[in-house]
């Protein structure tokens, strides 16, 4: 177990303040550059496509926290409603929008059905924000933590990468191929940036700035082996911060339900990857990431870059977003 003094040092080593200017929110996307861009699309050589979003549904991972729930999914109009309406007519009903819709109703053919959904922002497939996570009062880039208030982040809200759309190299690490496991990595031991390295080079690939790193501890394929979104399961030790930080990673993903491991390595501190990560490198996170089917094509073909396309949902103020990123070879 390491203590905070080895935590404030490698903080230190790693804290992108100011780097990009002392009103930047962007963060390591900061790395994903035009000629990034045109790499990544230039990875693309067959057309195939990978969806790596997971259900948004009742039947997904949450309910292990309290404070956040699977989505609840409303329908608001349907066949029902129709029905009922040219059946017995508005005359009878006070709502104005019950009357709206008896007026579209009567007026020809035409009938709609709408929904609408009722969730955290983060309860699947997701990325954090930068505001997500923050220590001693202070944000990314020396922001302060009050900023964030019942209204949401006046700085560092997801809204502020949304308008880069988010899209870049990606590079899979398949850390259960490398551990021989036959599902997931079970928690116990966590994933070593030693062991990120070792990936890299059986897997015959480079991590470049800019890229945007995936990294599969089958977590996910567990999860829909068993149902069980509070088995935890091995990821990112905290010292692979410094690992990202050295290759100048743009943001880091993977099929678990933090990317860190649950068990944190540093005495007195939860959490302390997303510490580094999002309060002092300003590098993004994203958790509940279906990498099955991609693992297998780029097993099967040996490459394990592609063009990655990620933008977040444009939520004003919000410290995390929904997403349904997609992989091109």
């Amino acid at each position: 177990m390491d203590s905070m003094s080895d935590f404030r040092r490698v903080a230190d080593d790693v804290r992108n303040w100011g780097r990009w200017g002392d009103d930047d929110e962007l963060g390591t996307l900061n790395f994903i550059t035009p000629e990034k861009i045109a790499q990544a699309a230039a990875a693309v050589k067959h057309g195939r496509v990978f969806p790596l979003g997971v259900d948004f549904g009742s039947s997904g991972p949450q309910g292990a926290f309290q404070y956040r729930q699977n989505p609840t999914h409303v329908m608001t109009i349907d066949g029902g409603d129709a029905n009922t309406l040219l059946e017995y007519g508005p005359s009878w009903l006070r709502n104005p929008a019950a009357v709206q819709l008896s007026g579209y109703s009567t007026a020809g053919p035409m009938r709609f059905n709408d929904d609408m959904i009722i969730m955290p922002l983060q309860a699947a497939t997701q990325w954090d924000a930068l505001s997500h996570v923050y220590y001693e009062d202070k944000l990314y880039n020396g922001f302060p933590a009050d900023s964030v208030t019942s209204l949401g982040a006046y700085y560092l809200g997801i809204d502020k990468v949304a308008g880069l759309g988010i899209t870049s190299r990606g590079v899979l690490l398949d850390i259960v191929t490398l551990r021989g496991v036959p599902t997931f990595c079970e928690l116990g031991e966590p994933i070593t940036p030693a062991e990120l390295d070792e990936a890299a080079r059986r897997q015959g690939v480079t991590i470049e700035p800019g890229d945007i790193v995936l990294i599969r501890t089958g977590w996910w394929a567990r999860f829909l082996e068993t149902g069980d979104g509070q088995e935890p399961g091995a990821g990112l030790d905290w010292t692979c911060a410094s690992w990202m930080a050295d290759h100048q990673v743009a943001a880091v993903a993977a099929d678990n339900l933090m990317v860190e491991n649950p068990a944190s390595g540093v005495d007195g501190a939860i959490l302390p990857m997303h510490m580094l990560c999002l309060r002092d490198m300003g590098l993004m996170l994203g958790e509940y990431w279906n990498l099955t089917e991609l693992a297998a094509d780029c097993a099967a073909d040996g490459r394990y870059e592609f063009q990655l396309v990620a933008p977040p949902l444009s939520v004003t103020g919000a410290v995390g977003s929904p997403v349904n990123p997609i992989a091109i070879k």
